[in-house]
C-alpha cells in the first residue's frame, strides 16, 4: 500500500488559527500596548464570557488544567481525611489533582461502552469519608448529569466536573460545567478552546468558591500583601486569556465540526464491526464535542493495536493512544495500594483503544482516507492468512 500523498496530523491547530490570525495578533498586540500582563482586564472579560457559556455565574483563570482541579477542589473545602472518588479511567491530572489537596483519591472502574465512570461501582465505594466524586467528561462527553445529580443527593457529596476535554459539551439538557458545585477545564493548546500555551479555569455558581479560588491562584491573597491563606502562584495570564476570547465566539462552530467528522466516521466505519473495530459509543447524540475519537481494537482483530498504529504512521496517518498505562498502574503512584487486576475494564480499554484523527477542518476526503486505510491493512491481513490456509 503506497503512503498517503499527504500527511494527515492527529491534530493540526494551523487550521483554526490561520482565518483568525488578524484577530489573535491585534488581542495580543492591544495587552502588550496596555501592559497588563497579570490580572489585566482581558482575562476579566474572558472569565466573564466563558462562564456565561458554560451557564456558570462566575469563572477563575488559573495557569493549567490540573491546578484548576487541585485548586478547585481545595476551594470547595476538600482536604485531609476527605475521600474522593475519580475514574481510573482518565489522565493523570485528575488523580494528581486530588492528592495535592490532601485528599485520598478513591478510583472507579469505567463503563466499557463509553469509557466514563461508572456509578454504580462507585455507590459500592461510598464511605463516612467521601465527600466528593470527580466525574471526567472524558473525549468530549458528558457523565449522564441526571444520573450524577441522583448519586450526590443519595451519597451526601459534592460533585467537581473535571470538564478539561469538555467545552460547551452538553447531555440531558445540561452543559459542561453547570452540574456541580464546581468545575475545571483545561485550555491545553489542543484542547476543543485551546490557548497557546497552558492554561486553565474553574467556573461555579458559588460566590465563595469563586472568592477562594481568586485568593488562592494569587498567593492567598485578596488585598496586596495580606495573605490569610496558603495560596499559590497559578494565574492564567493575561495574553492568553486576550487569545482564547478571540477563539470562544468560534468554538461552537468548531465543536459543531467536529460532531460532524464523527458521524462520518462512525458511518465509515460501522461496517468494520465484523473486524473487531468498535468506537467508543455516544450516549449524548450532539452534545459530544468529540475532543477525540477513539475506537476499540477487540481481540476478534486480525491485527493487533501496535501493528495497526505502526502501518497507519508508515502511510502518513497520525494517531494517539489514550491512555496506555491506566493511573493506578502508574510507577509514581503505588503508595495508593493498587494493582493490576483492580480495574478490568480500564485496564482493558487502556490494552485496547486507538484515537483517530479528529480536529475542525479534518476534510471527509482525510477520514475516507484514514477509514480506507484501515480496510486495506485489515483486509490485506485475512487474505494473507487465507493464502496461508491454502498453501
Amino acid at each position: 500500500m503506497n503512503k498517503s500523498i499527504n500527511t494527515i496530523p492527529f491534530v493540526d491547530l494551523t487550521l483554526q488559527h490561520q482565518p483568525i490570525k488578524n484577530e489573535l495578533e491585534t488581542a495580543i498586540n492591544a495587552v502588550i500596548s496596555k501592559g497588563d500582563f497579570i490580572l489585566g482586564k482581558a482575562l476579566t472579560d474572558f472569565e466573564s464570557a466563558f462562564s456565561d457559556a458554560c451557564g456558570a455565574e462566575y469563572g477563575v483563570g488559573v495557569a493549567s488544567g490540573t491546578d484548576a482541579i487541585a485548586l478547585g477542589l481545595e476551594a470547595c473545602g476538600i482536604g485531609a481525611g476527605d475521600e474522593v472518588l475519580i475514574p481510573a479511567n482518565t489522565f493523570i491530572a485528575t488523580l494528581i489533582g486530588v492528592v495535592r489537596t490532601g485528599a485520598k483519591p478513591i478510583l472507579v472502574d469505567c463503563d466499557p461502552q463509553t469509557a466514563l465512570i461508572d456509578l454504580k461501582a462507585a455507590s459500592n465505594l461510598v464511605t463516612s469519608s467521601t465527600k466528593a466524586i470527580v466525574p471526567v467528561h472524558l473525549y468530549g462527553q458528558m457523565v449522564s448529569p441526571k444520573e450524577l445529580l441522583e448519586f450526590a443527593h443519595t451519597h451526601k457529596v459534592i460533585i467537581f466536573e473535571d470538564a478539561a476535554q469538555a467545552h460547551l459539551a452538553s447531555r440531558d439538557g445540561f452543559k459542561a460545567g453547570f452540574i456541580g458545585k464546581a468545575a475545571a477545564f483545561s485550555f491545553y493548546p489542543s484542547k476543543n478552546l485551546g490557548a497557546i500555551g497552558d492554561g486553565g479555569i474553574v467556573v461555579t455558581k458559588d460566590q465563595e468558591v469563586a472568592q477562594k479560588m481568586m485568593r488562592l491562584r494569587n498567593y492567598g491573597s485578596s488585598q496586596k500583601y495580606v495573605h490569610i491563606e496558603y495560596g499559590t502562584n497559578s494565574r492564567l495570564d493575561t495574553l492568553q486569556a486576550a487569545v482564547l476570547q478571540q477563539k470562544l465566539p468560534h468554538l461552537a462552530a468548531w465543536n459543531s465540526d467536529r460532531y460532524s467528522i464523527a458521524r462520518y466516521y462512525d458511518a465509515q466505519l460501522s461496517s468494520l464491526q465484523s473486524k473487531g473495530i468498535f468506537p467508543i459509543e455516544n450516549h449524548s447524540g450532539e452534545g459530544h464535542v468529540y475532543h477525540l475519537y477513539v475506537i476499540k481494537i477487540e481481540d476478534s482483530c486480525p491485527l493487533q493495536r501496535q501493528e495497526i498504529q505502526q502501518e497507519l504512521a508508515t502511510l502518513g496517518i497520525q494517531t494517539g493512544i489514550h491512555y496506555p498505562i491506566p493511573c493506578h498502574l502508574q510507577p509514581g503512584f503505588t503508595n495508593l495500594g493498587y494493582q493490576s487486576g483492580d480495574f478490568p475494564h480500564t485496564e482493558e480499554l487502556a490494552k485496547k483503544v486507538l484515537s483517530l484523527p479528529m480536529y475542525p477542518g479534518l476534510t471527509l476526503d482525510q477520514v475516507k482516507e484514514v477509514v480506507g486505510a484501515l480496510f486495506s491493512l485489515l483486509n490485506k491481513e485475512e487474505t494473507e492468512k487465507q493464502e496461508l490456509i491454502l498453501n
